[in-house]
């Protein structure tokens, strides 16, 4: 992934402290603002995902059977890629 130069407004006080925050962990300022962007992200998934699963549900998964040619040709390079990883 490559990066990307930017210019943004950020209030002065939040400024110093994010930057006194990488000294302190001892990381590159950049490195400190992806990785809370990717935090705030993945918080947002997991929020969305969670609002759609119930956590106490369970989820019940059950093969189904091919209805076509093309279903149970799928089926079978499945099947015979499960045996190759297993070592079968």
């Amino acid at each position: 992934m490559g990066r990307v130069k930017t210019s943004v407004y950020v209030d002065s006080e939040l400024w110093q402290n994010l930057k006194r925050r990488a000294y302190e962990e001892n990381k590159d300022l950049s490195d400190l603002i992806e990785e809370l962007i990717a935090e705030k992200i993945l918080l947002g998934v997991e929020k969305k995902l969670e609002s759609l699963i119930s956590l106490d549900s369970e989820i019940d998964f059950r093969p189904i059977k091919a209805k076509s040619a093309l279903s149970k040709l799928v089926r079978e390079m499945r099947d015979e890629r499960d045996q190759i990883l297993l070592g079968q």
